[in-house]
Parts: C-alpha cells; sequence; structure tokens
C-alpha cells in the first residue's frame, strides 16, 4: 500500500459521517492523508420548523464544507432525497464512480443494522459500489476500474443493534477539533430529540476509558471480515527453520 491513504467516510446524511468517524478523519488529515466525506443525501427532512426542506438542505450542504475544512478534507453531498435512498443501480453506480474518481482505500460507512432505513442501506450500497468500481468488465463514463483496500463500519446511535467495536483509535489530540466541526451543524447543536453533541462527546469519553486513552471513536469489520486464516496464531508465526 502506498504511504500516501485516501479515507473516505460515506455517510447517509450531512452529518453522519462526521459524527461517526470525524476524529480517526482529521487525525488522518493532520498527518498528510486525504480525507473525503461522502453524504449520499444531505439530511433536510428534518428541517426545523424555521426553514423549508429545501432551505434545509442548502443550510445542511453549507454546514458540511465547513465541517470538512476543520476536519481537514473535503466533502461531496450528492443529489438523492433523505428518507428515500434506494439500493438501485442508478445509485450504485453513482458511488461506484465516485469510488473510481477520488480512489479511496480505506472506507468507513454505517452498521449494517439501524433503525433508519437510509442508515442500514448505506453500507450495501457500499459494498455494491465497491464491487462495480473494482470490475473491469463495468464501463463507468471511461473511469479505470479502482478497489478499495479495506471498508470498516463506524458508530452511530441509530445504528446499535449489535455494533460491538474491533478497533479503538486513539483521538485525544484531535478531539477538540473534532468538537468544533460537529458544532457547525445546527440539528447537533440544537436538536430538540436527541443531544447529539452531548452524546458524541460523553461517547468519545467512553470509549477512551476502554482504550486507556482520553478520547476515543471505534470501527468495526464487516461481519466475518476479520477473520484471520494462517498457520499458526496471528502475531506468534512459528519459526519453520531453526536459526
Amino acid at each position: 500500500m502506498s504511504d500516501k491513504y485516501h479515507v473516505m467516510i460515506v455517510g447517509a446524511h450531512c452529518g453522519d459521517a462526521e459524527i461517526q468517524a470525524g476524529a480517526i478523519a482529521y487525525k488522518y488529515a493532520k498527518a498528510g492523508h486525504k480525507v473525503t466525506f461522502l453524504h449520499l443525501t444531505a439530511g433536510e427532512k428534518g428541517n426545523p420548523p424555521h426553514l423549508s426542506v429545501e432551505a434545509y438542505r442548502e443550510q445542511k450542504i453549507r454546514e458540511a464544507e465547513k465541517a470538512a475544512v476543520i476536519l481537514g478534507g473535503k466533502c461531496i453531498t450528492l443529489d438523492y432525497k433523505d428518507a428515500e435512498l434506494k439500493e438501485d443501480d442508478e445509485t450504485i453506480t453513482e458511488v461506484a464512480k465516485i469510488f473510481r474518481k477520488e480512489k479511496p482505500n480505506v472506507v468507513i460507512t454505517h452498521w449494517e443494522n439501524s433503525m433508519h432505513p437510509d442508515h442500514a442501506l448505506c453500507p450495501r450500497i457500499v459494498q455494491s459500489a465497491w464491487l462495480k468500481a473494482a470490475l473491469p468488465g463495468f464501463n463507468i463514463e471511461g473511469l479505470e476500474p479502482h478497489s478499495i483496500t479495506r471498508m470498516f463500519h463506524s458508530e452511530n446511535w441509530e445504528d446499535m443493534e449489535g455494533y460491538v467495536p474491533d478497533v479503538y483509535v486513539d483521538v485525544t489530540e484531535e478531539f477538540d477539533t473534532y468538537l468544533e466541526a460537529l458544532s457547525q451543524y445546527w440539528f447537533i447543536m440544537n436538536s430538540s430529540s436527541f443531544r447529539y453533541y452531548d452524546y458524541y462527546k460523553a461517547l468519545g469519553t467512553m470509549r477512551g476509558c476502554l482504550a486507556r486513552t482520553t478520547y476515543a471513536q471505534t470501527l468495526k469489520f464487516p461481519t466475518g471480515a476479520n477473520t484471520r486464516k494462517g498457520k499458526s496464531i496471528p502475531g506468534f508465526e512459528i519459526l519453520t527453520t531453526m536459526e
């Protein structure tokens, strides 16, 4: 693998990618790696009373752009409608096209179980797009095939059924900047239905306790992908010749 990575976080709505893995993304951006936040929808249907759905969509895209700059990356927001996301060929091809254009080698997205239909569809779209982007038999606007190296799931309060972390990443030095990025979103700071800011600050603290550090964010391998196969216990290899 190249010594330069491209970390792409794919969220169902503007804000999901940042709350789930924004501190991890910033850690890699600080180290000189490329970071992209890909939002499949703006998440505009949760508009506050003083804004129309379209006005809130425009506001969320602006908020996403501000958050991405703070976290050292860029953002892409697609035109699909909130709460109407589909796992169809058109959507899969669009994401596959972005994978071929942007060439991420690490993709982080939602866990596969969620109370929100858009969230649950997102990792399935990502996996299908990964396959389509990688296979040379698919002609997508003449773009060269590209395969992701690894995919992870990340932690969202709506996606917790069966989510047990496999990886804890120390984000102590990045956490204040992460919170600053979150504060760019109106819904995170003002939602009357869920205390987003408090939850994710507390989650980072709790995961940090378990990781024996101040703050941490977690990742999970796709089901079955953390299996290791070999002739010995990983990390405890058996020498086949005597030295």
